[in-house]
């Protein structure tokens, strides 16, 4: 049986980062923390999450389609966009998004393991043709976000958080 602490203090100590060290993510653990995105809790296995990390010439297309916020996408030195694919059917296609958000979170999750920073972003850019098209992304895609990977340059304390009362109910 799994020490469910181990668990518990993954999530609270899992902060967000928006200044990295320099050094890209290594593919191996690209390809570990991506992997692990296939576990997460899917309605009828669907896999419905895309993952596309972007190498240089990517992120130069993307920065071409908003060179107003490039500044941006040079926080971290590993970015992956990820998605999910839609079906057309609004019931499938929200469970199918719920489960893409569970399966960024494992990957965030596991980046942390790993001594990992991680930032989840919803640049504009992604919403918008170009930024998709720089991407490959199609229209029967819904963009999640934009993950920043790498090495945190300093420790983030946490932040304050809502009480259970707040948004906790317990029904009879």
């Amino acid at each position: 049986m799994t020490d469910h602490r181990h668990v518990a203090e993954a999530i609270r100590s899992r902060r967000t980062h928006k200044v990295y060290h320099p050094q890209p993510v290594p593919r191996e653990t690209l390809e570990e923390l991506l992997e692990l995105a296939r576990w997460a809790p899917n309605h009828h296995l669907t896999n419905p999450w895309r993952f596309r990390v972007l190498g240089q010439a990517a992120l130069g297309r993307l920065k071409a389609a908003a060179p107003e916020t490039a500044a941006k996408l040079d926080r971290a030195p590993t970015l992956v966009a990820c998605s999910v694919l839609l079906t057309g059917d609004p019931l499938q296609d929200g469970e199918d998004i719920c489960a893409g958000a569970c399966a960024v979170y494992a990957v965030m999750l596991a980046a942390h393991e790993r001594g990992l920073a991680s930032y989840w972003r919803t640049p504009r850019v992604l919403r918008e043709p170009a930024g998709r098209a720089a991407l490959g992304i199609s229209d029967t895609e819904q963009v999640l976000g934009l993950l920043h990977l790498g090495l945190a340059d300093r420790e983030r304390a946490a932040p304050p958080r809502a009480q259970l009362d707040d948004y906790a109910i317990f029904l009879d």
